[in-house]
């Protein structure tokens, strides 16, 4: 058995990870051996596997709810915005140019549908079923033609869709309704049926809603799943930290010392990894809170200024809020500074950056005697070592190579004083380290703050994987998810009009039916193009807050770093000056 199901949303954010992961953790906990998939992610929360590519840390969060490595196949295509123009793009695990809206939805996006297919076939060679995870919506008509994540991988693979709805937004009924009569007839033919979430009360008030809807779109609602408190995951847009907030809304352990230990974190622009922080949520006693006031510093006994995609404009930023003089107060005072990633490069000395941001040498905020240069090629590694005399592991992902010229070593970073930087993402998740380094901050913050010595950050997620398998299991019907899995999506399915709009002459699609887009090979495929241009009417949203790759994004390869699959030829153009 080869079968596999892809999990729509009819919205970002309504759940298609966290389903997923659920429908996963739920298949291989009956014996099934399953992988998670998602041809095209948006997120500056990624994740480097062992093999040293990078993907979207959702789906390697989804590979530990099936039990399996995580790989470049479960997402071969990753955009990481830059600025609201441009995202780079990272093809199979590595950094293949620039790109804006024109460029990728104007027709290369399309052409990598082939390496798409390849990866999920790939994958449903090995294992018995394969969950993929569509972004955005389906029905975004106007991308339709070249949508590559949606419904047209489920046309490709001949997957049956299971559409997620939010209840909790309102509006469900009307959304999945509408999300099915804005597909073409082919594309109906495999929506099998929806899946309510965070759904809170009785149950029983529902079921005549969707009984009618049943009736109107002749559809089956395949569960009702009930908003849950404090599910972790690592989430892909946003600031819904996984586990920061499990603990915020679930409840709270009481610190295991006298005092508690306050965290925070400045929310700096294209913030990525922030994650990092979540194993610090994770123990009893510490609170953290994202800050973007120098005034919010004040109280607090450790503030991480955390990764970034964008290091020169963070730092301007920083300058521009005046929390960039609170944290030299800080160091001047002896209070913990943490750095990660575009974090650490920011309390350097020196930035020497003509790839990301191009904008020269830029001084840094001095706090530690590290100089750092970009790189056209992009670090992507898997670092083990000891700090604190404790063992630690993590991740790296950057372009900036740091010159060290002092201080103790930390890491691959250093240490002076009470300020600490490194490259490593991660790294918090070892728990020895952790609990080290929390002592060395309440030390410094004077606070009589002891960490618990039983807080595992890793049982904490494998419980957290197990509650999402839960939910799909109490939840929802099981035995008809596996037919579909299985089987593929009911025949007959009736057409709900009006069916897609046409998109103009020429459109392979039009209203009702439309032939299969033909899968076609990345060979030879040119990935350059002006970063100033942008389709009309295409929204882009705002980097910081981050929507997912299927939604209008701003995207046009220009020429960038790193290694490039064979066969694809980018040439080096100029980026729009705001992209970073």
């Amino acid at each position: 058995m080869s079968g596999g199901l892809l999990v729509a949303g009819t919205t970002s954010d309504a759940g298609k990870s966290v389903v997923t992961a659920g429908i996963c953790r739920w298949l291989v906990r009956r014996g099934v051996k399953v992988a998670p998939f998602k041809a095209q992610n948006m997120s500056l929360n990624s994740f480097v596997t062992r093999e040293g590519a990078e993907i979207g840390r959702a789906q390697a969060m989804q590979a530990q709810a099936a039990r399996v490595e995580p790989t470049a196949l479960m997402n071969p295509v990753l955009l990481k915005p830059g600025s609201d123009r441009s995202s780079q793009v990272v093809l199979m695990g590595k950094p293949v140019g620039e790109m804006s809206a024109r460029g990728y939805h104007g027709g290369r996006q399309e052409a990598l549908l082939g390496t798409v297919t390849g990866c999920l076939e790939e994958l449903r060679s090995t294992y018995d079923a394969v969950i993929c995870e569509g972004a955005g919506s389906p029905a975004e008509i106007n991308l339709r033609r070249t949508d590559i994540v949606n419904m047209g991988i489920a046309r490709a693979a001949r997957f049956p869709v299971l559409v997620v709805g939010d209840i909790d937004r309102g509006g469900v009924f009307a959304s999945f309704f509408g999300t099915t009569a804005l597909l073409s007839a082919e594309d109906q033919s495999l929506v099998a049926g929806y899946l309510v979430n965070k759904f809170r009360g009785d149950v029983s008030l529902l079921e005549p809603g969707l009984d009618m809807l049943y009736g109107l779109t002749g559809r089956r609602t395949y569960g009702v799943l009930p908003y849950t408190h404090g599910l972790g995951i690592d989430e892909e847009d946003g600031l819904r930290v996984s586990l920061r907030g499990a603990v915020r809304e679930s409840v709270v352990a009481p610190p295991h010392g006298e005092d508690v230990l306050r965290v925070a974190v400045c929310a700096v622009p294209l913030m990525s990894n922030f994650t990092d922080v979540d194993a610090l949520d994770a123990e009893p006693g510490v609170v953290v809170r994202f800050v973007d006031r120098p005034d919010e510093l004040a109280d607090a006994d450790l503030v991480v200024v955390p990764g970034t995609r964008g290091t020169v404009k963070a730092l301007a930023w920083l300058r521009e809020r005046g929390i960039a003089d609170a944290l030299v107060r800080r160091a001047a005072e002896g209070r913990p500074v943490l750095g990660i990633c575009g974090g650490f490069q920011v309390l350097g000395e020196r930035i020497e950056d003509e790839v990301e941001s191009r904008a020269g040498v830029v001084d840094g905020l001095g706090l530690l005697p590290v100089r750092v240069r970009f790189d056209r090629a992009k670090t992507l590694a898997r670092p083990v070592g000891s700090a604190l005399g404790e063992p630690v592991e993590g991740y790296e992902i950057h372009h900036g190579v740091a010159d060290v010229r002092g201080g103790e070593p930390f890491l691959d970073g250093c240490r002076v004083g009470a300020v600490w930087g490194t490259h490593w993402h991660g790294s918090l998740e070892s728990d020895g380290f952790r609990r080290r380094f929390l002592e060395e901050v309440a030390r410094g913050a004077g606070r009589r703050f002891v960490p618990a010595p039983d807080t595992s950050f890793g049982v904490l997620r494998e419980e957290q994987l197990d509650r999402l398998g839960d939910l799909v299991e109490e939840h929802a019907d099981t035995d008809a998810l596996w037919r579909l899995i299985e089987g593929g999506a009911p025949p007959g399915l009736p057409f709900v009009p009006p069916g897609a709009p046409p998109l103009g002459a020429g459109a392979a699609e039009s209203r009702g039916a439309a032939p299969d887009p033909a899968p076609q090979s990345p060979e030879g495929l040119d990935f350059a193009g002006s970063a100033g241009s942008r389709d009309e009417g295409l929204e882009m949203g705002r980097p910081e807050t981050q929507r997912e790759a299927g939604e209008s994004q701003g995207l046009e390869f220009a020429g960038s770093a790193g290694s490039r699959p064979v066969g694809l030829e980018i040439d080096d153009v100029d980026v729009n000056e705001e992209a970073s």
